[in-house]
């Protein structure tokens, strides 16, 4: 079967993806990674550019000798994945880009990238990860997923949760949309809290083959707070 390769965002990891990996791996090979930072690779040293990080995806894929492959990006994730459909665009075979965007400075997100700059600086990384995946839940700290994708996030220490937010803060990927050729899902949820309506319609718009699934109800964490479903649209998208 086709790999497909999961990208986490910030504050992220491949753990998070453990609900959906027995189905999704009836549909294809599933290749959930660690970025540099986060993680199971929490001890490597992050890099502060989505580039850098897509290029490191990319070399990744390379030394596992992957050949083609379907591609899943979440948030930050998200921004790498388009990243990597510029850097490797004949091996992919089809994209979803999950909770995500075109423009890094994220306008309408729960609070400035500065803001989050600031507060883990003040805070720590113990306090301010626990706080900000308390906003990817409907439910907040209340929803049954949190303490999962919590202990996670605790994985990142301050340097990486700093990296993180530099390398979003100056990233834009607007321009390239248009250069997307592969068919695309891209997937929301319209209580996200991270990803405003007009990042997802932006990415909807711009890219020239793509199908829109938006899911009510849920927030920045559809494959924690809706996994059967998440894992049902996905699944779908492979196999269409």
């Amino acid at each position: 079967m086709t790999p497909f390769v999961l990208v986490h965002g910030f504050m992220g990891g491949s753990a998070q993806w453990d609900g959906c990996r027995d189905t999704l791996q009836q549909h294809a090979d599933v290749i959930a990674v660690d970025l540099p930072g986060f993680g199971a690779n929490a001890h490597l040293p992050p890099i502060d550019s989505i580039g850098g990080y897509a290029d490191w995806v990319v070399r990744h894929l390379r030394s596992l000798g992957v050949e083609e492959y379907f591609l899943l990006g979440h948030s930050m994730g998200g921004m790498i994945a388009q990243e990597i459909t510029l850097r490797d665009p004949e091996r992919i075979k089809r994209l979803v880009l999950y909770a995500t965007g075109a423009i890094g400075v994220l306008p309408g997100r729960f609070e400035t990238i500065e803001q989050s700059k600031k507060r883990a600086a003040e805070d720590g990384a113990a306090a301010t990860t626990r706080r900000i995946a308390a906003t990817w839940f409907l439910d907040r700290e209340a929803a049954p997923g949190y303490e999962h994708c919590a202990a996670i996030a605790a994985q990142t220490a301050l340097p990486a949760l700093e990296a993180g937010l530099d390398a979003m803060q100056v990233w834009s990927g607007e321009q390239n949309l248009p250069q997307i050729q592969q068919e695309t899902l891209v997937l929301w949820g319209d209580k996200d809290r991270t990803y405003p309506w007009s990042q997802t319609n932006m990415l909807w718009e711009a890219i020239p083959n793509t199908s829109l699934a938006v899911v009510p109800a849920c927030a920045h964490a559809l494959h924690a707070e809706k996994s059967e479903l998440f894992q049902h649209l996905v699944s779908d998208f492979l196999d269409s």
